[in-house]
């Protein structure tokens, strides 16, 4: 694809997160000078806790990323989208649905909620036909090493996995190694 597939990150946040969560700030520092963009959910703005449903998310989704195309003057296909938990959820469910990215950045994926490991979130793995990088703690209780590798495989586009020693959902001393490994997973567009 050469080097010009990644010309933008556009992150969002968790359910009960904002744009400002640590690893979200460490990524838009750390990979300068590509145009980080970090967003809140519109619940967020709106000073709500618990996040608007799936419809709503991806509809603000669908109007927002292609206006930060234009505002950083790339093509959408040429940004890769994601965030953290619900948020690179939402963005995996958006590509999934056809909204041009040249590849999904997935924060700490909820593969399912904890303790319920029969509710996942995979039904539209097999419409992701991007490059995605998924980066979790191996104590994640939304999802462990083993159930990934059970469910990656139906995504069409390479799946690379990096796993977090002794991490939990919000992996609290992970955000140097996490920023190196977008960095090296970006190189590689």
């Amino acid at each position: 694809m050469g080097e010009s597939a990644a010309q933008g990150l556009v992150l969002t946040h968790g359910a009960g997160g904002d744009r400002d969560q640590h690893t979200l700030v460490a990524l838009d520092e750390g990979l300068a000078p590509l145009p980080v963009e970090r967003i809140n959910f519109p619940y967020r703005n709106q000073g709500r806790r618990p996040p608007d449903r799936v419809p709503k998310l991806l509809a603000f989704l669908r109007e927002e990323i292609p206006a930060i195309a234009r505002r950083l003057e790339v093509e959408p296909g040429h940004l890769v989208l994601g965030g953290r938990s619900m948020g690179g959820r939402m963005c995996s469910m958006a590509v999934a649905e056809g909204m041009p990215a040249a590849g999904l950045v997935l924060l700490s994926y909820p593969l399912h909620p904890p303790k319920k490991p029969e509710n996942l979130r995979t039904e539209h793995f097999d419409a992701i036909e991007v490059p995605c990088l998924f980066i979790s703690g191996d104590r994640d209780p939304f999802g462990t090493p083993e159930e990934f590798e059970q469910y990656l495989p139906a995504i069409g586009g390479p799946v690379t996995t990096v796993w977090l020693e002794g991490e939990g959902h919000d992996p609290k001393k992970a955000d140097a190694a996490i920023v190196a490994a977008v960095a090296g997973w970006l190189a590689t567009l």
